[in-house]
């Protein structure tokens, strides 16, 4: 693992756990991307033309990217700020400017 990667599992615990509305809509938002994604190997099996294959790809992509800023904010929001009342803030904001770096690419 090189300095600019963050681990998979860093194996700490969110500051405020999420509520069951926040975890349904996560999941609900991941289920109907899984299912855009089925469609796409559909449209792969049936020979689809390729740009009709490529803007359901992008709007997969946008769709994660609308899930992981979500999360971003929230960790923000409760992760981080708890992280700086507690003392320690630098070590939070620098976890979270590698993770904007790493979600950016």
């Amino acid at each position: 693992m090189t300095e600019n990667h963050l681990p998979e599992d860093s194996g700490k615990q969110p500051a405020k756990p999420r509520t069951q509305d926040e975890k349904l809509a996560v999941l609900n938002r991941l289920k109907r991307i899984e299912g855009q994604v089925r469609g796409i190997q559909k449209m792969v099996e049936d020979d689809r033309y390729c740009v009709d294959i490529l803007v359901q790809i992008s709007a997969i992509n946008n769709a994660l990217n609308k899930v992981g800023y979500n999360l971003l904010e929230r960790h923000t929001h409760h992760c981080v700020k708890d992280a700086i009342q507690k003392g320690n803030g630098d070590e939070a904001i620098d976890e979270l400017m590698k993770v904007v770096q790493q979600f950016s690419k």
